[in-house]
């Protein structure tokens, strides 16, 4: 039977990594496919920790794709954030709670489910019409993490009930403390200590046109913001070097403070001091500047840019 590769977009956080591997889990027992579930790059330590703690391996790095591969997409229907020649590729169904972006070509009719709701594993559970007390223990962990992950334990405002009630159910079949494990999983995003600068600004970004300008939406989520403040003149040359390299209009890293729900966003460029006035109300006086209650890319940076 011919595999049929199953990945999110590149710069994979939890919930890219996590979904691939549910995602194929669920192919591969309840469809009968040869689903394998690859990443696009590296990760945070988050992701290593729900991987580790649920008894998983990271999967395999998926370095190109051709015209006589199957694929199934998770977590992005961004043709931008994956493989330039994905329409060349037999995509079979793409699964995803972003907005509609475009660019993605099929020759022949495929499954398409996007739904709006804070992670992919909502809509995964929507579309496999599994009870949670089904599930083997592991893809449960990964389920919920990956919920957790993508709503900063239920702080983001791409939040709803479902998420939040899917959860509630995952974490009682486990017999575990939301709270308690989501702290966890926290602990390990905020250790930045084993990711140069280069590899920090990249490792949550896309880019994004926005008003007809290339922009780089970088984002650090992390219980403790001034181990990244503490880098800032190694992180701002990293952002310089990635403007050059990339190609765009400028570079936007966010500090996001999960407990304290706010980010920190780097202003010593002046395009960057003009979004923060422009963009987020907010008068950039310095290097950094503290944005009140901002906390998602999706819910709120990428509107407040857009309008």
């Amino acid at each position: 039977m011919n595999e049929t590769k199953v990945f999110g977009h590149q710069s994979p956080d939890t919930d890219a990594v996590a979904s691939t591997i549910v995602w194929a889990w669920f192919l591969r027992n309840h469809r009968k496919l040869n689903a394998v579930p690859y990443v696009l790059g590296s990760t945070n330590k988050e992701a290593l920790f729900v991987l580790e703690k649920w008894g998983f391996t990271m999967p395999a790095l998926l370095e190109a794709v051709s015209n006589e591969d199957t694929v199934s997409i998770v977590d992005t229907n961004n043709a931008d954030e994956l493989f330039g020649n994905i329409n060349d590729t037999n995509i079979i169904s793409i699964i995803d709670h972003h907005k509609l972006t475009g660019g993605l070509k099929t020759s022949s009719p495929l499954e398409v489910v996007i739904q709006p709701f804070a992670s992919t594993m909502t809509v995964m559970f929507n579309v496999m019409n599994i009870e949670p007390k089904d599930f083997p223990r592991e893809i449960a962990g990964l389920m919920l993490s990956g919920i957790l992950s993508d709503t900063l334990e239920f702080r983001s405002p791409t939040t709803t009930d479902q998420d939040n009630e899917l959860a509630e159910k995952l974490a009682l079949v486990l017999g575990i403390n939301m709270t308690e494990y989501a702290n966890e999983m926290f602990k390990a995003k905020s250790d930045i200590s084993g990711f140069s600068d280069d590899e920090l600004v990249k490792l949550d970004s896309k880019v994004f046109d926005i008003k007809g300008k290339q922009i780089r939406i970088s984002v650090v989520e992390t219980t403790e913001p001034q181990f990244v403040l503490d880098r800032y003149e190694g992180l701002v040359d990293s952002i310089e070097k990635l403007k050059v390299t990339d190609g765009v209009d400028t570079v936007l890293l966010f500090v996001v403070d999960i407990l304290n729900e706010q980010a920190t966003l780097f202003t010593r460029e002046n395009k960057a001091k003009t979004i923060s006035k422009e963009s987020f109300g907010v008068e950039a006086v310095s290097d950094t500047t503290i944005l009140p209650g901002i906390v998602s890319r999706k819910k709120q940076i990428i509107p407040m840019l857009s309008k």
